[in-house]
């Protein structure tokens, strides 16, 4: 897992290629990431010219498998999540987001066509993918959305109008998985159905989010569709109904049950590290009872995470896995990495607020990852809803 001791390792049960990725992606990522990603926090940017090699290790359509994407296995690509977002959620973030939320839509549900003509470039990092669903008034309740397409003659172009919201890498996409309240031509009734949004389309804008005071280093922005003209060769013709966003946002959900443990791992590491070294009243700071019980506390919380991490994982690699576990797995991991960076942000004292300490940008990113790809309380719902039988949403 890392140079630092852990009760619990997964490590036995792991296939030699899953060790190799996940040694692999450590090692870049201390190498490559680590050196700058506290710079580009500060700075509010993202390190752009890492994409490249983002896509020589395989990261971008890691877990998809033809059109040159690596085809890792549900734990081995989780085991990536890890690695990237040790460094930085926005950084795995914006895997992530290339991976499950843009390529995964069009891997799943595009034409033949669809995939060779977009898929090979987004997994050469060549062509960057974003993915609109969230609009400034329908977060939780994407059926709300107001986006509408519109096909004016039978076989012709849709014409999309509307404002999609936090919007992970939308400013520098060039290809962009927009969902829509579609009238197809002679229908009256309107069905929710995904475009391919790309970036030379006129009436198409992609403001950046400026003012965040999380995930810095991700590109945020909108996507403001006016009178969009999308060709029927852009729409995906594999799913319509909230089917199609969902199913993305249960991948990308995956993902992040596994990064939010890397976030973890790396503000545990660091408090123990400083707490061995710093001394107060005469001995080290991990001396004292309180200390102990927190690191404790962090790094049992963590083994029971990479635990409950490897066997969804397990169950995804057999196609078992359903979407109320996936929301089990983001719930729980990242409910648990937020607590464990508070935590050990107070064992740094005063020098827990101090960039160079990393304690800090975890915890303010992982304030964003408990909210986004479906809040805290909505997943709460979820399971709440499989426990009873109950639908409490409203």
């Amino acid at each position: 897992m890392s140079g630092v001791p852990y009760l619990l390792s997964i490590d036995h049960l792991l296939s030699d290629e899953e060790r190799l990725v996940w040694s692999a992606a450590r090692e870049f990522c201390e190498r490559r990431v680590a050196p700058v990603i506290e710079q580009h926090y500060e700075k509010a940017t993202f390190p752009r010219e890492l994409i490249a090699e983002f896509a020589e290790m395989g990261f971008l359509g890691a877990p998809l498998t033809g059109y040159g994407c690596a085809g890792m296995s549900p734990v081995a690509y989780g085991l990536t999540m890890i690695e990237l977002e040790r460094q930085d959620s926005g950084i795995r973030s914006f895997c992530s987001v290339q991976s499950a939320l843009a390529m995964y839509p069009i891997h799943a549900f595009g034409s033949e066509a669809q995939r060779e003509r977009f898929l090979p470039g987004m997994a050469r990092g060549e062509l960057i993918g974003a993915f609109g669903l969230t609009e400034p008034n329908s977060g939780s309740d994407p059926g709300s959305m107001r986006t509408h397409a519109r096909q004016r003659e039978a076989g012709g172009d849709y014409v999309l109008s509307g404002q999609k919201f936090w919007i992970t890498n939308s400013p520098i996409a060039d290809v962009m998985v927009v969902w829509a309240k579609t009238l197809e031509f002679g229908s009256e009734t309107p069905v929710i159905r995904g475009f391919l949004v790309e970036r030379d389309m006129a009436g198409l804008s992609t403001p950046e989010t400026k003012g965040k005071l999380s995930l810095r280093a991700s590109i945020t922005g909108e996507i403001v569709l006016d009178e969009v003209r999308v060709p029927v060769a852009n729409l995906l013709p594999g799913v319509s109904g909230l089917k199609g966003p969902l199913s993305c946002l249960t991948q990308a959900r995956y993902g992040i049950g596994w990064g939010a443990l890397g976030a973890a791992m790396s503000v545990y590491e660091r408090a123990r590290s400083y707490t061995l070294d710093r001394v107060q009243f005469g001995k080290p700071l991990a001396g004292f009872q309180l200390t102990q019980q927190k690191l404790v506390e962090i790094h049992n919380e963590i083994g029971k995470g990479l635990l409950l991490a490897y066997h969804f994982g397990r169950l995804k690699q057999d196609g078992k896995l359903s979407p109320v576990q996936v929301s089990y797995l983001k719930r729980d991991n990242v409910r648990m990495a937020l607590e464990a960076a508070r935590t050990a942000r107070s064992m740094f004292g005063g020098n827990g607020i101090m960039g160079e300490y990393h304690v800090m940008r975890h915890m303010c990113n992982l304030e964003t990852v408990f909210t986004y790809e479906g809040t805290h309380e909505i997943h709460t719902l979820a399971l709440g809803r499989a426990i009873t039988g109950l639908d409490a949403f409203s």
